[in-house]
């Protein structure tokens, strides 16, 4: 057998770390970074202890990585919004659509483990103070003044609109990602009535 050539090695490092990556989204997302030991997401990789180090030296290091791309990507859906075709609400529907699509909760989780856990690294508490809720009332604040101004949206203070939009869904993903017995997420047109015009 012949030996494996520098791009295949290169390939090889950048699948495990994918592997990795994905592991360890799953476990910070169920159990936070207190409750999160290294060994248990190279478990879930399915490799060994010793291996996980070779592409991450920590958790923290692993944790604030993952956090940096989770909000990267939660930056990249509230901007390509306005970039969709439709009405004001019609963007809102798909916004609210890809925040609640499942394959979000890990991600979503993680974030919120970033906002609301002990221990998080210093660098985390700076990129969730850098996006918080104002930050993401900022970039909708447009697309609901829209709404409004095409009779799409409820009157009423947008700000206060946009709060409680994303604190109802934000509530919604906590509840589902927990498992609860019995429990489903609304269908998006029945939670858009709190804001839509009937």
């Amino acid at each position: 057998m012949a030996p494996l050539n520098e791009e295949q090695l290169h390939q090889i490092r950048d699948e495990r770390r994918d592997q990795i990556i994905v592991a360890a989204i799953k476990v910070f997302a169920r159990r936070g970074i207190i409750g999160t030991k290294m060994s248990m997401i190279a478990a879930e990789a399915g490799i060994s202890h010793g291996l996980l180090y070779h592409y991450f030296t920590s958790k923290e290091e692993l944790f604030t990585m993952l956090v940096e791309d989770a909000m990267v990507g939660a930056e990249e859906a509230m901007s390509s919004i306005y970039d969709l075709p439709g009405s004001p609400i019609e963007k809102i529907r798909a916004l609210t659509m890809e925040i609640l699509d499942e394959s979000g909760t890990p991600y979503f989780m993680l974030i919120h483990h970033a906002r609301t856990s002990e221990g998080v690294p210093e660098k985390v508490k700076e990129l969730i103070d850098q996006n918080d809720m104002d930050a993401f009332i900022e970039r909708l604040l447009p697309l609901f003044r829209d709404g409004q101004q095409a009779g799409e949206i409820v009157d009423g203070n947008p700000e206060e609109l946009i709060s409680s939009y994303l604190s109802v869904l934000s509530g919604l993903m906590v509840v589902n990602a927990q498992g609860i017995g019995g429990y489903r997420l609304p269908e998006v047109d029945m939670l858009l009535r709190l804001i839509a015009r009937p």
